[in-house]
């Protein structure tokens, strides 16, 4: 854990243990205005956490939230200073692979950032040009797409158990 990572949590507990010893009951809570965050924070604090999940292994591949290019463009250079600093790397994706894991519509029009280690982009790549040319000779169906969506869950560190999951929503599809 970093030293921010440290900071926060240490933050997070020192206000918890003040909310608590303030006594203030739920009732009282619940009269707050509801915390307010700005959009670019919160996509960079995605980034941030994600960054540091696969910078330390736990995660091969991680994808920031869809975002319109205006918004990618704003949040770009904290991004390549996180990734920096957690020693990974991103790759700005303008074409998203379309799998059954997610809504066929999902980054239509809006670009996400890839966040990998090592050869990871490579085979990010490598995905998308076998699941292009299983589309160009009309067979990406049946065990070929499903296999498709598992190979990116997989990249994705997802659980078996999760990619099931995911395959199983009623989603739009391709």
């Amino acid at each position: 854990m970093n030293h921010r990572s440290l900071l926060a949590s240490l933050l997070a507990m020192s206000l918890s243990t003040a909310a608590l010893a303030s006594g203030n009951s739920p009732a009282q809570s619940a009269q707050k205005p509801p915390l307010t965050i700005d959009k670019p924070s919160l996509h960079v604090g995605e980034i941030t956490a994600f960054a540091e999940l696969v910078g330390i292994g736990q995660k091969k591949l991680a994808f920031s939230d869809v975002l319109s290019p205006v918004e990618m463009d704003e949040i770009l250079p904290e991004a390549a200073r996180i990734a920096k600093e957690s020693h990974v790397l991103l790759y700005r994706e303008p074409d998203l692979i379309v799998t059954d894991l997610f809504p066929a519509d999902v980054a239509k029009g809006k670009e996400v950032l890839l966040i990998y280690k090592g050869a990871t982009l490579d085979e990010y790549k490598a995905l998308k040009q076998d699941k292009a040319a299983l589309v160009k000779a009309g067979k990406y169906t049946g065990k070929a797409r499903e296999e498709i969506a598992r190979r990116l869950g997989k990249l994705l560190s997802y659980p078996d158990s999760g990619i099931e999951t995911l395959l199983k929503k009623d989603q739009l599809r391709e």
